[in-house]
Order: C-alpha cells, then sequence, then structure tokens
C-alpha cells in the first residue's frame, strides 16, 4: 500500500523562516496588511515588519486582513489535485483572527480528509505546533494523531510579550482580557500573555528595562526543567531581543540541550497589533 500524502498547512504569522518551511515541507498561506489604501501580503517586502513599523511611528493607518475562505478553498483544492490525500490545516488563535474560521469554511469544500487546528496562540507557539504536527506524520501517525500533537505542543506552550503601549492593541480590538489595563497605558509597561486564545495581562512594571528582565525571569520560571524550546521575537528593538536571547541561551542552556534559541523579527501582521518596541518570548516545551 502507497504511503498517505498529507500536505500541512499554516499561515505567515507562525514566524516559520523559509529554511524552517523547506525543511519541513509546508504550505505557508500569507495574511495580509493593509497600509493606507494598499493591500500587501505580509511576507513580502513591501509588507515587511520594517515597513509596518514607519507606517506605524508615521501614524499611517494601518490595519489587517485574514485570507478569506476562497484563497484557502483554492489552496485545498490545487494541493488535492497535486495527489494529497488528506491535509493538516494549523492556524493562530481564532479569537485574534479570522483565519481559522476561513480554514473551517474551506474545508468543507474539499474531497479529502481535512483536519483544521486552532492553535489558540500566535507567533512562534502556532510554529511549533506546526513542527510538532510534521514530526508526528513524519514518524506515520494518523491524521487525528498529527493534529492532537499540534493542539497539545500549542497548549504546553508560554507566550509572553512586553508591549511599549497598549495603544495599538487598542486601536486593532486585539487587546481582549487585558482590556483593564488601557486606562493606565501611561503608567505601566505591561507584561501580556496568550490565555484561552486572547491577550490578558501578566504582570505590570514601572520601565521597559524592569519588563524585560521579567520577561527574562518569567522565561526561565515557564521552562522549569522541561527540555524546551524558545523562540524570541521583536518589533523595532533589535537590541533588546539579542540581550534577552543571549541571557535564556546562558541560563537555559541544559534545557535547551544545545538548540539555538530563535531571535526574529515579529510577524507583520502581529507587529501592527503589538506596536513597535515589542519583545515578545515563546516556551515549548518539547513533546514527551
Amino acid at each position: 500500500m502507497a504511503a498517505r500524502r498529507t500536505a500541512v498547512v499554516t499561515d505567515s504569522t507562525a514566524q516559520l523562516d523559509a529554511a524552517t518551511v523547506e525543511r519541513l515541507g509546508v504550505v505557508v498561506v500569507p495574511l495580509q496588511v493593509v497600509i493606507g489604501d494598499e493591500v500587501y501580503d505580509e511576507d513580502t517586502d513591501a509588507g515587511s515588519a520594517e515597513r509596518i513599523t514607519e507606517a506605524l511611528r508615521g501614524r499611517t493607518p494601518v490595519s489587517t486582513s485574514r485570507p478569506g475562505p476562497a484563497v484557502l478553498e483554492e489552496l485545498y483544492a490545487r494541493l488535492t489535485a497535486e495527489g494529497h490525500d488528506e491535509i493538516l490545516s494549523v492556524h493562530l488563535s481564532g479569537a485574534v483572527s479570522g483565519t481559522y474560521e476561513s480554514a473551517l469554511l474551506a474545508a468543507r469544500t474539499v474531497d479529502v480528509p481535512i483536519r483544521t487546528v486552532d492553535t489558540r496562540q500566535v507567533g512562534p507557539a502556532t510554529g511549533y505546533a506546526v513542527e510538532s504536527a510534521v514530526a508526528r506524520l513524519r514518524e506515520g501517525a494518523t491524521l487525528d494523531a498529527a493534529a492532537k500533537a499540534a493542539r497539545d505542543r500549542a497548549a504546553a506552550a508560554e507566550s509572553l510579550f512586553y508591549v511599549d503601549s497598549l495603544e495599538y492593541l487598542r486601536r486593532g480590538g486585539r487587546v481582549g482580557a487585558a482590556a483593564a489595563l488601557v486606562g493606565g497605558v501611561l503608567a505601566v509597561k505591561p507584561i501580556l500573555t496568550i490565555e484561552n486564545g486572547t491577550v490578558a495581562s501578566k504582570e505590570k512594571v514601572r520601565t521597559a528595562s524592569k519588563a524585560l528582565a521579567r520577561l527574562e525571569a518569567l522565561a526561565v520560571e515557564a521552562s522549569g526543567e522541561q527540555q524546551v524550546e524558545i523562540g524570541v521575537a521583536h518589533l523595532a528593538n533589535p537590541d533588546a531581543a539579542a540581550t534577552l536571547t543571549e541571557a535564556l541561551t546562558e541560563r537555559l542552556a541544559d534545557q535547551l540541550g544545545g538548540r539555538e534559541v530563535r531571535c526574529s523579527e515579529l510577524s507583520a501582521v502581529l507587529g501592527v497589533h503589538a506596536g513597535p518596541g515589542t519583545v515578545a518570548v515563546c516556551v515549548a516545551p518539547l513533546p514527551v
């Protein structure tokens, strides 16, 4: 019997670089950024994090857009025509983006088995969920088992981020359970997390330096004695991200087991809502 051909789809907010996408063999669907009247895929230079940072600081109107159901329907149809027997589609939290809803709607039109996964996460945590799903498939796991691996990896991950201002989250309506902080936005430097798929408050500190120190401490605490993978991301704050990356590499050497702490610029779509100055860290325990 021929081996099943399973296509794995995710979206561009998963923070998977080109080399990782190629290694995993996954298909990435771009979300869009809207700068003024122009719409760009976020994985292009025109829709890059650098471009949206410039627009945000210049107070040019910037928003984001999900891929519509028709986009995913066309993709699923193409993958089926290319000979894939089943599809696994893993996406960022449906509570902050309509991407998962688009995947659900598109899945109804496909004649092959398809599983859609709402990771209830954003950024690197979604990427780690994709990696776990691919690993299970390569071990010969079923489509359902791979989907469960993605959900379990995402649920075990902790996403933490510091934003310089809650204003961008407020503008985009993504402030979630952290809404109570908005009134005191000038008085605090919030550390946020993803809880039940939405943005929630973790801690409040008074300065950016204290916020970054707490990010480091919280990441170490989240790691515990487990073997972990860690991703650091930032928007227009490379020095702080590099400092955090270096500190975690040193402090969590045993838990990392030689794995590199990935440091990258934040997805442009996520950056629109988090704003310049953001530093984020994801701690993702390895499956046992």
